[in-house]
Order: structure tokens, then sequence, then C-alpha cells
């Protein structure tokens, strides 16, 4: 076997073998490489998502809607919170033989309580009272037929207006059902149906 010379082209006896050796290394720095590449393309994303992400709105709370009602004046009692009615007509009713009364806008009969105040005015039904006689309440002008306009007005009731009559706060019976009717005149002998003139009905039946 023939030495090889000084600048001959390797054979595969001495190099073929070191130099897969060398490929293989050099393929595997390379695939080393990659994946370094690919966790840290993924930790950038990552970081990015995060530093990016934006977190769920919570609904902001109606400032209107969870606003406390406004009180009723110091000389009201408590909050009279119940069931209300509400119209925008005073009329009065000729009962047969027995004066006259005053309805609501719907025709149903309207009541005073004696221990409400007229002057000034101010009402002391409230609470589990206002599901039995309801505060009778109003919004902007009231319309009259047969009834002074001089002897309306109203007292602030849960921020809303209750309307008076000759400066008694005026209620309807929840035992009413149709129009017409007086089943409250003289309950507990306190209530009574109203006149235009902001008096107590003395009628019965």
């Amino acid at each position: 076997m023939r030495e090889e010379a000084d600048g001959d082209f390797p054979t595969k006896g001495n190099f073929v073998i070191p130099q897969r050796i060398v490929l293989a290394s050099a393929a595997g720095l390379v695939s080393a490489f990659l994946l370094a590449a690919c966790g840290s393309s993924d930790d950038n994303a990552s970081s990015m998502n995060s530093g990016n992400a934006t977190p769920v709105a919570t609904a902001a709370s109606d400032p209107a809607s969870s606003a406390p009602a406004t009180s009723a004046p110091a000389d009201s009692g408590d909050s009279g919170s119940g069931h209300m009615a509400t119209t925008t007509m005073l009329m009065a009713k000729a009962v047969k033989g027995m004066g006259s009364v005053v309805t609501d806008d719907k025709g149903m009969t309207l009541y005073r309580y004696d221990k409400d105040q007229a002057t000034p005015s101010k009402w002391t039904c409230a609470g589990e009272c206002t599901k039995t006689w309801m505060p009778v309440m109003v919004q902007g002008s009231v319309r009259t037929m047969g009834v002074k306009n001089s002897l309306l007005g109203t007292v602030h009731r849960n921020g809303m207006k209750q309307v008076t009559l000759g400066g008694w706060p005026l209620y309807r019976y929840m035992g009413d059902t149709k129009a017409g009717q007086m089943n409250g005149q003289g309950k507990g002998m306190q209530w009574y149906a109203v006149t235009p003139t902001g008096q107590k009905s003395t009628m019965t039946g």
C-alpha cells in the first residue's frame, strides 16, 4: 500500500468515517439551535399574549338604579313603601240621596285617614298599611271635575308626590275592585270617602 503524498485528496480509509462524525455533530448542533429558537419564540409569544390580555370588564352598576329613594319629610314617619296608585284627575261623583264623593280618573273612590294630618299635610299610613290603603300618587298637573283646584296639593312620599285634598292625603282601598264601590267607608272608624271639599263623608252603606 502506497503512502499518500502531502496534498492528496483523503481516501476512504482514513477520512470518510471522521467526516461522517463531523457532519452528524453539525446536524445535532443545528437541531439543538432550532429547538432553542422555537422555545424562545413560544416564550416570547406567551409573554406578549399575557401582557396584551384584556381583563373581563365588570359591569358597573347604574348610579341612577342603585341610588336610594328620597326620604319622606321628617314629620312623615317611615319610608311609606308599599303599594301605590296613580291618577291624573279628581272627580266629584254624586251618590243618590247621600251627597258627593271624590274618585280618581278610573272612577275609584278615594279616601282620607283620620290619623293623617291636614295642616300641615302629613301621612301616617306606611308599610303594611299601604298594602290595603294605597297612596294616590300624581305626576305633573291634575285635572279636576267638580273639585276646586285651590283645594289640591301634594305631600312628598318616598321621592314621589301623594295628592292631597283640603290638606288630607288621599288613598284608594284595595277592597274596591270596581268603579263606584265604597267598601272602605267607615273601616276601623278611621277611613272615610273624601268629599269634594276635603271633608270625610258621613254616608253609610
